[in-house]
């Protein structure tokens, strides 16, 4: 599932195309992205319309077009955008093109879990704005993340950074940064955190958005993690993907097993149970 930088790197890829006019749009009408879109809508509205701004919370994408027309995308497990030439000929995944003078606007989703909504207003749709605050928002407290961790005391703090409706944005590898950075183990139960422990999650959920959003998303080309592209060696990160790997700070050997139903990865020399 992509995470918040991995949907800010995309956002940014339809952005030539704002303050241009979509002079045809391509669908697969039957494909399952459209399963809460009315399609014909979405055709004839976007059709002459020009996109406006971008904007990107949690794992959703929000492009605002005139005539009061808001289109979203969630990438689900392999959604992406990305901008092809004029004349481009869409290929078999490719769901939604935009069709625009200078380029072609795509969303491609082999496995079609991503979503592609559409709504026409004068405010934006409740799809958008009932997403959660930001995490850099001012919103986003050590007061807010304490009560959230209470309410949920009893499931790991892993499987607790991983609800967005608290933590949007945050996937599994974000999670896992996180609580190694923090020290604080991933099977804990979110209850048992001291309010110590509360302010370092706090503290480095804010700093782990910060610095992906600066190494992921401010790139040129979109590398998959897995790939530790631009990624500071002294991240967990870059050792979390294989078995017999190292903690960076510790020199200690890294364990993997599922928690929360999620691979996660951590230290035990650094993070105790």
């Amino acid at each position: 599932m992509p995470e918040l930088a991995e949907v800010e790197f995309y956002r940014k890829q339809w952005n030539p195309g704002l303050g241009h006019l979509i002079q045809a749009v391509r669908v697969h009408p039957r494909a399952r992205v459209f399963r809460e879109c009315t399609v014909s809508l979405l055709v004839g509205r976007l059709t002459g319309a020009m996109l406006r701004s971008s904007s990107a919370a949690a794992k959703q994408i929000l492009f605002r077009c005139n005539g009061g027309c808001w289109l979203g995308i969630h990438l689900g497990l392999s959604g992406e955008l990305r901008m092809e030439p004029a004349g481009y000929a869409p290929h078999k995944h490719d769901h939604l093109v935009l069709e625009q003078r200078e380029r072609c606007l795509v969303f491609t989703d082999p496995r079609m879990f991503g979503r592609v909504l559409f709504d026409v207003g004068r405010t934006p749709p409740t799809w958008w704005t009932r997403l959660a605050p930001a995490i850099l928002s001012a919103v986003f407290t050590t007061e807010a993340v304490a009560v959230f961790l209470r309410r949920h005391r009893h499931m790991p703090v892993k499987a607790v950074l991983l609800l967005q409706e608290r933590f949007p944005g945050v996937g599994n590898w974000m999670a896992d940064e996180i609580l190694w950075r923090a020290a604080v183990h991933p099977k804990r139960p979110a209850g048992t955190l001291t309010p110590a422990e509360v302010r370092s999650v706090w503290r480095e959920c804010r700093k782990v958005c910060r610095l992906a959003l600066a190494t992921i998303a401010g790139r040129g080309r979109y590398v998959p993690p897995a790939l530790n592209v631009h990624i500071p060696g002294s991240w967990l990160f870059n050792h979390r993907w294989e078995d017999g790997g190292r903690c960076p700070r510790t020199g200690g050997r890294l364990v993997r097993e599922q928690v929360g139903g999620r691979t996660t990865c951590w230290s035990p020399a650094r993070q105790r149970l």
